[in-house]
């Protein structure tokens, strides 16, 4: 694989994950496995941690899409790593794999309002999109927990009066 000039730089690093973004024809997914696979490596990531990839991985992605004068270059997975952190946050680590599926479903699929935060500018508009959707399958996820787990599902049906 032949390195572009802007994949050597810090941010052309990060925003690629270290070139991990050009291994494959599904770089979303592959950086989306490798976040997972961070999330569980290190038993999770700290919200701060999570906070500062974003803001750092807003500003590599906006470098590197300027020095590849392309519009969100595919092998720019920074901000799915992002995303499938937020997804997973505030569960245990059996909860990543169901985080990492949902993640990839809404990410692809972009529903409303997800698709809207794409057409942000720059690296903002590349981070927002998969930050939108790591928040919506954490909030799915949070529901699916409390409906099945956590005595939701008792409770809507005794409201019902069943």
């Amino acid at each position: 694989m032949i390195l572009t000039e802007e994949m050597k730089t810090w941010y052309g690093q990060l925003a690629t994950l270290g070139t991990l973004g050009r291994f494959s024809k599904m770089p979303g997914t592959l950086g989306s496995i490798a976040g997972t696979i961070l999330w569980l490596a290190f038993g999770g990531i700290p919200w701060w941690a999570i906070a500062a990839a974003a803001l750092l991985g807003c500003l590599a992605a906006d470098k590197y899409e300027k020095a590849a004068g392309r519009e969100d270059p595919g092998e720019v997975v920074i901000d799915e790593v992002v995303g499938v952190w937020i997804s997973s946050w505030g569960f245990d680590l059996s909860y990543a794999i169901v985080a990492l599926f949902l993640f990839r479903i809404v990410d692809i699929t972009k529903p409303f309002p997800i698709k809207h935060f794409e057409k942000l500018p720059g690296g903002v508009g590349i981070m927002a999109d998969d930050i939108a959707g790591g928040v919506v399958v954490n909030l799915l996820l949070r529901f699916i927990h409390w409906l099945f787990f956590a005595g939701g599902l008792a409770a809507l049906l005794a409201l019902a009066g069943k």
